[in-house]
């Protein structure tokens, strides 16, 4: 079995563990404000330090360091190792620190005159009534980002904490890490939002400071371990720092060229906040749930991967830098089709399982599991995106990527502002674009990298792509008829109900697909099964072991 498989299955399973607490957070949340103006302004402040956890915990900055980190490790020793990374640590706090402080006390000035504005509307100046410069969900989401902004401190030192992690081949507590994030989210809920006032407007702040008590759960939690493997923080100036001038040049175009998907989503959520006040919170359900196959194999390959492609490329080892990229892209492939496709068809009984609860209605089901279907068949154009531009970073080239992403961000722009506004497709206006954006980005990449590799020996990936295709559709069209068959018989009443919705329709879909690339002998099949079996027969023999 591939080393590859292995690894990335370990961090897979604990980003999966990671990703269920994060489907928790998600309920607890749709059950508490829906998908209203408030939670619509939540979701948009939450955004802009979520971003940097985007752009540095899944791309620029790890994408900069690690091959950097690794080469100090290879050539240099771990004193140097140590060194650099203490280095770019400091340029980092005193980055972003006077980042949130400028942050807030931009807010602060903003809220402040608005309210002086608002306080003097009725004077012999103005207009005798009130005439607010922000409306009502704009000023919370300001205040709401304002007590929210030193998160973005915590999950950058958190982000740069789990890239070493990586770096030094640790994977599994990394992605644990996330797991006291959501922990700590959700008791703000529970435990600390009734002590905040009577009105959601008002209890929304305990989810504000929950998430920054979350940033120091996430960033703490892997301090043990970074201790352990020999790292002891001390203050290196990085004004004059080699590595941090290093980091730094291949840092800000990788930043727009690993996020092009988030940059896209804050871009055209701030558009939609103020078309539609139900889009944002609405989208952003939908987008997690698209997130968490993404997240279980997209995101643990490509983080695999970056670590693994760098050796090969500072080794000048070309054809096994295309092996194993070959072999990653295959395994994303016949994980994430049939995720897709089941995604699309069980969309509305999904949604409807999670989170329709408590303030969450059935209205906001349908919104939600529109804007589901349209993002859906994204998924492994969006998981491709990030293993193809930690490709381009392996090889020291952040520049190919962000000049990519840029064309596909216009683009995006475009569809949104066309989907949501003439079209009035709202959410799923949103999902189309994002969509249709990242299937030409995987296409542009794809094309500079074979440009920049001479050759990528994909050839093998078209038929496999075209078996795996066929069956999803097919296990997609036979989860479609047992979810109807299902509904028509049972309904959807009652948890179990909605329980055998999700659950049965999922499984049948499931089987018939690996069957069917058993049958095709698809080898990404045969050797996950493999790998399941030798685990089964491994614990079954253990626990036939014991005293004669």
């Amino acid at each position: 079995m591939s080393q590859m498989l292995k690894s990335s299955g370990a961090m897979g399973f604990a980003t999966a563990a990671s990703r269920v607490l994060g489907l928790v957070r998600e309920q607890v949340y749709a059950r508490f404000m829906g998908d209203g103006p408030v939670a619509s302004a939540f979701v948009l402040a939450f955004q802009i330090p979520n971003l940097f956890r985007r752009l540095l915990g899944e791309g620029a900055l790890t994408a900069a360091f690690i091959p950097i980190f690794k080469a100090k490790e290879r050539h240099a020793g771990e004193v140097e190792m140590w060194r650099a990374a203490n280095a770019v640590i400091s340029g980092l706090v005193v980055v972003t620190c006077l980042v949130v402080g400028l942050l807030m006390l931009a807010i602060s000035l903003i809220l402040a005159l608005a309210s002086a504005h608002y306080t003097q509307a009725g004077s012999a100046v103005f207009p005798p009534y009130p005439v607010p410069i922000l409306r009502d969900d704009t000023r919370l989401m300001l205040a709401l980002l304002r007590v929210m902004a030193p998160y973005l401190v915590l999950v950058c030192l958190a982000a740069l904490a789990m890239g070493m992690l990586n770096a030094r081949g640790h994977f599994f507590i990394p992605a644990m890490g996330s797991t006291s994030l959501n922990l700590v989210m959700i008791a703000s809920v529970l435990f600390l939002a009734p002590h905040f006032g009577r009105r959601l407007d008002q209890q929304i702040f305990a989810l504000a400071v929950g998430v920054v008590v979350a940033g120091l759960a996430q960033f703490g939690f892997q301090l043990p371990t970074l201790w352990a493997d020999g790292f002891r923080y001390r203050w290196v100036s990085p004004w004059r720092d080699a590595t941090v001038r290093e980091v730094v040049r291949k840092m800000i175009p990788a930043a727009v060229g690993v996020a092009a998907f988030q940059l896209n989503v804050l871009l055209i959520q701030t558009i939609a906040f103020w078309i539609d006040r139900y889009i944002v919170a609405s989208f952003n359900y939908a987008v997690r749930l698209m997130e968490f196959p993404q997240g279980v194999v997209g995101i643990s390959l490509a983080t695999y991967l970056l670590a693994a492609l760098s050796g090969l490329a500072s080794e000048k080892n070309y054809p096994g830098f295309r092996a194993t990229l070959r072999e990653g892209l295959g395994h994303l492939i016949f994980v994430n089709l049939i995720a897709s496709a089941l995604l699309v068809v069980l969309a509305e009984p999904i949604v409807r399982l999670l989170f329709e609860h408590g303030a969450f209605s059935a209205s906001s089901t349908r919104r939600v599991a529109l804007a589901l279907t349209c993002l859906a068949p994204g998924l492994v154009a969006f998981s491709t995106v990030n293993v193809l531009a930690r490709s381009f970073y392996a090889l020291g080239d952040t520049t190919t990527p962000m000049k990519i992403s840029v064309v596909c961000l216009g683009l995006n722009l475009v569809f949104s502002l066309w989907f949501i506004g003439p079209l009035h497709l709202a959410g799923a206006g949103m999902g189309l674009a994002n969509t249709l954006s990242s299937g030409v980005n995987v296409w542009l990449l794809l094309y500079a990298l074979r440009r920049k590799l001479s050759r990528l020996e994909l050839e093998t990936l078209r038929p496999l792509l075209v078996a795996l295709l066929g069956a999803a559709i097919v296990a997609g069209g036979v989860a479609w008829l047992v979810r109807w068959g299902w509904d028509a018989q049972v309904g959807h009443q009652r948890l179990f109900e909605r329980l055998g919705e999700v659950f049965v329709p999922m499984a049948a879909g499931g089987l018939v697909y690996v069957l069917l690339a058993l049958w095709l002998k698809v080898p990404q099949a045969r050797e996950m099964g493999g790998l399941l079996l030798k685990r089964l027969r491994g614990r079954k023999g253990g626990q036939g072991e014991g005293p004669g």
